[in-house]
């Protein structure tokens, strides 16, 4: 592999890492009515690492020459991003009661789980590849 290929991959999944682990922290901070959700950096941070994910994310993918609606694991991984940014705009903003958006937060973090699993095994079928082999 390329370096530049191997660089790029692994900003992907470091942004990843931080995007996922930084929902979830300001999810609790939600759950906890915490102040700390209004800081500058806690609003602004997200939408830095999700530029710079989804900007490695497109080089990637025409870099291997695979794509969504051509590929059906980089669809899956596209539909189930969807779904993380609906429930997870419903879990931080859009969430009327605390038990939505408490119910939102699972949601979307469980497509995050999802996500993580079709990207390692380059399959829609994400966990359940490695439960059949």
């Amino acid at each position: 592999m390329p370096t530049a290929y191997l660089i790029v991959k692994w900003l992907h999944v470091g942004c990843a890492v931080l995007s996922i682990a930084g929902f979830a922290a300001r999810g609790a901070l939600m759950l906890a009515g915490s102040p700390l959700l209004g800081a500058r950096l806690v609003r602004v941070a997200p939408h830095v690492i999700d530029t710079v994910l989804l900007a490695s994310a497109l080089w990637l993918a025409g870099t291997i020459g695979q794509y969504p609606f051509t590929h059906n694991w980089l669809t899956a991984k596209l539909a189930a991003l969807l779904a993380y940014i609906v429930l997870g705009s419903i879990a931080l903003k859009r969430g009327r009661t605390p038990r939505r958006r408490a119910a939102a937060l699972v949601g979307a973090l469980a497509a995050a789980g999802y996500i993580v699993a079709v990207a390692l095994a380059r399959d829609a079928r994400g966990p359940l590849t490695w439960l059949t082999g």
